[in-house]
C-alpha cells in the first residue's frame, strides 16, 4: 500500500534540460535530496520555441513555475491550420473561448525554449534539496542493493545515490547500457528554426506576429510553423521538410538548397517568411519506437530518454513535464525508489506510447499532397473553432488526481 515515507530518499537526476530539471524540482517538492548531474560546463537550452498545451501548463503549476513561465510566454488566441499553397486557412481552434477554459482550464502558451528553462533552472537553485553539478559525464552505472553508483568520463569521485533518473535526453548513454535499442530512429525529415525581433518583421508577417495566433501551414512534404514569444518581442519559425537526398552515413542531406527547393511552390505568405528562418543550423528529426522497460531496479529513464517523439503534436516537452509530476507523485507515496519507479513507468508508459505513435500520424496528414491534402481540408474545414474532440485527450493527463508536490 501506498505510505507517506518516513525519510528522505537521495535522487540523482541525470541530465539538466527541461525534463531533468523538472525531475529534480518535483523530487524535491516531495520531500527528498537530489543531486542533479549535467555534462555540459554551464546550464543552458538550445533551440527557439515551445508550444506548451494546457496538459504542460498544468504540469507547470504543479512544480510551481508556472507563474514564472507566464510573466515571459505568450498565451496565443488561435492555433490555426493554413494551405502552404494556396494560403487558404484550413481549420482554427479558438483557444479564449468559454469552450475551451471549461474544458481545459490551464492555458495554451507559447514560450522560448530558454525562457522555460531558465524559470526551472532558477526553482531548482532556489529549493535548498536540490545541488546542481556541471562538467559531470556520466560514463558508468553500477546498481546493488544499497543504490546506485555513477562513475563519471572526467575522473570525479563516484556518486552514489539511492536512485537515478535518467533524463539525459534522446542519445541517453543510460537508455543505451540499460535497453541497448541503437540509434534513434531518422524521419528523414529536418527543421531549420530559430527567433527573430518582432521590430525588424514588416508586411503580412507583422501582421502575423501581431495577431499572437499560432500558425501551421501545411505543405506537401514540408509545413511552416509561425508564433511570438517572448512577451511578443521575437517571431519564432520552424520550417520542415522531408529531404530526398537522406543517407545513413551521411550528413549531406537536408540543406537550404534543398529548404528552397521544397518550399518554391509555396504562398506569398510562406515565401515572405523563408529568407527570415535561421540558417545557423539544421535539425535532423528523429523519434524511436515505444518500449516498455523504461525502470530497470533503481534506474528510470524520463522524457526523451525514455520516449522520444516527432513534433507534431508538440508534445516533447510536454510529456517530459508529465513525466515529471508523475514521478514527484510517485515517490511521494513510496518509501522504496523501485516500487516508486515502477508506479511512475506503469502510469506513463501507455499514454507516452499512444502520443508517440500519433505524433508521426499527424505528421503524414499534416504532409499530405495531391488529393490527400484537398480530402483533409475538406475534412478539417468542415470543423468549427471549439471542436476540441480529437485534441482534448492530449490536452488532458490520464492520470490520477495530483496532489500539490
Amino acid at each position: 500500500m501506498p505510505v507517506t515515507p518516513p525519510f528522505p530518499l537521495h535522487i540523482a537526476v541525470v541530465g539538466g534540460g527541461i525534463g531533468g530539471l523538472a525531475a529534480a524540482l518535483a523530487t524535491a517538492r516531495a520531500g527528498h535530496r537530489v543531486t542533479l548531474v549535467e555534462q555540459a560546463a554551464r546550464f543552458g537550452e538550445i533551440g527557439a520555441g515551445l508550444q506548451l498545451a494546457p496538459n504542460a501548463s498544468l504540469a507547470l503549476d504543479e512544480l510551481g513555475v508556472l507563474p514564472a513561465v507566464r510573466r515571459t510566454a505568450v498565451a496565443p488566441p488561435r492555433l490555426v491550420m493554413m494551405d502552404a499553397l494556396t494560403g487558404d486557412e484550413v481549420t482554427a481552434l479558438d483557444l479564449r473561448s468559454a469552450a475551451y477554459t471549461e474544458r481545459f482550464v490551464h492555458p495554451y502558451l507559447v514560450t522560448h525554449r530558454t525562457d522555460l528553462h531558465a524559470a526551472l533552472l532558477t526553482a531548482c537553485q532556489e529549493h535548498p534539496g536540490v545541488a546542481l553539478r556541471t562538467g559531470h559525464t556520466v560514463a558508468e552505472a553500477e546498481q546493488d542493493d544499497s543504490g546506485v553508483h555513477l562513475h563519471f568520463a572526467e575522473g570525479h569521485a563516484r556518486l552514489t545515490a539511492d536512485a537515478v533518473v535518467a533524463a539525459d535526453g534522446l542519445r541517453s548513454r543510460l537508455r543505451q547500457a540499460l535497453v541497448g535499442d541503437g540509434e534513434p530512429v531518422c524521419s528523414r525529415y529536418v527543421a531549420f528554426r530559430g527567433a527573430l525581433p518582432t521590430e525588424k518583421m514588416s508586411g503580412r508577417m507583422s501582421q502575423h506576429a501581431a495577431s499572437e495566433a499560432v500558425m501551421v501551414w501545411a505543405g506537401p512534404r514540408m509545413h511552416l510553423v509561425q508564433y511570438p514569444v517572448r512577451r511578443g518581442e521575437l517571431y519564432n519559425q520552424v520550417a520542415v521538410f522531408e529531404s530526398d537526398h537522406y543517407t545513413p552515413d551521411s550528413d549531406d542531406w537536408g540543406t537550404e538548397t534543398e529548404l528552397e527547393e521544397r518550399f518554391a511552390s509555396t504562398c506569398e505568405a510562406v515565401h515572405d517568411a523563408l529568407p527570415l528562418i535561421s540558417r545557423d543550423r539544421r535539425w535532423p528529426l528523429y523519434d524511436r519506437v515505444p518500449i516498455d522497460d523504461w525502470v530497470h531496479g533503481r534506474i528510470a529513464l524520463l522524457g526523451d530518454a525514455a520516449h522520444p517523439m516527432l513534433q507534431y503534436l508538440a508534445q516533447g516537452a510536454c510529456q517530459a513535464l508529465e513525466d515529471a509530476v508523475t514521478l514527484g507523485q510517485t515517490l511521494r507515496q513510496y518509501t522504496d525508489p523501485a516500487e516508486a519507479f515502477t508506479a511512475y513507468a506503469d502510469r506513463r508508459r501507455e499514454r507516452a506510447a499512444r502520443i508517440q505513435t500519433n505524433a508521426r500520424r499527424f505528421g503524414e496528414i499534416c504532409h499530405l499532397e495531391g488529393m490527400g491534402a484537398t480530402l483533409r481540408n475538406m475534412l478539417l474545414s468542415a470543423r468549427g473553432p471549439q471542436a476540441f474532440d480529437d485534441i482534448s485527450w492530449v490536452w488532458t493527463p490520464a492520470s490520477a488526481p495530483v496532489s500539490a508536490l
